[in-house]
């Protein structure tokens, strides 16, 4: 069922997501068997209640009672997006740093492996890496997430890089690596960066956002790490042109 957020049961139910009122989302599930799994928004695009509950800045009052009600009350927890992306709730929760509600969503069967991310299609650990959601990234490697180089290298995973980069059945390539190096940088990880500039990470390498490590390394907030990389002869990326 698709309906538009300016119906009166679509605003009602929103709100009292948002509020985080679980109480008044019960009695609306109740009172309308179809709210649970209904599609708000139009032909083009289209998302469910859960998404409500996820959407950016997240954090909603009763966060982990909302999205169980909802659940409960027939909703796809594995959801997806239509439009743009394919991300289902638990790529939004990733998305918002939203702890307690991956945690549930997690226990009520998410995906931890969905594809779909509007970063690089991948799971929710890609969204959480790439946005800097550093809680969830880290409780999803926790409950079990699976990690790509890249991944693994903003979070520090030293065992995790190493197997990557010295796999004989899948190594990387310089790109690989030097996508790698970035990452470490964003995720403030100087032994992982070491690491990776060992192996041929480009340390001036104009990457995501038009940064390079040294720039990623800044909006992060890691100044010993900036001061190391300058060292090594990082550069940001005005210094490049």
């Amino acid at each position: 069922m698709l309906i538009d957020t300016t119906a009166p049961p679509a605003r009602a139910v929103i709100e009292a997501i948002r509020t985080g009122d679980v109480g008044a989302l019960q009695d609306l599930l109740t009172a309308h068997p179809g709210l649970a799994t209904a599609r708000l928004g139009n032909t083009k695009t289209t998302r469910t209640l859960l998404h409500v509950a996820t959407d950016w800045p997240g954090h909603v009052p009763n966060g982990p009672a909302t999205v169980t009600a909802l659940v409960a009350a027939g909703a796809d927890v594995n959801a997806r997006f239509t439009g743009a992306h394919r991300e289902t709730p638990l790529h939004w929760a990733a998305s918002t740093d939203d702890v307690p509600v991956l945690d549930a969503l997690l226990d009520l069967g998410a995906d931890i492996e969905a594809d779909g991310a509007v970063i690089g299609n991948g799971t929710p650990l890609a969204d959480a890496v790439a946005f800097g959601q550093w809680g969830c990234a880290r409780r999803l490697l926790e409950r079990g997430a699976r990690t790509t180089l890249w991944q693994a290298a903003a979070l520090g995973e030293a065992d995790r890089v190493s197997a990557c980069c010295t796999s004989e059945s899948d190594p990387p390539t310089e790109e690989d690596i030097t996508a790698a190096l970035w990452c470490a940088c964003h995720g403030g990880q100087r032994q992982t960066a070491g690491y990776l500039l060992q192996r041929g990470g480009d340390v001036n390498w104009v990457g995501y956002d038009q940064l390079t490590p040294l720039d990623a390394a800044h909006r992060s907030g890691h100044p010993t790490l900036v001061t190391w990389l300058r060292e090594q002869g990082a550069k940001s990326a005005e210094e490049l042109v």
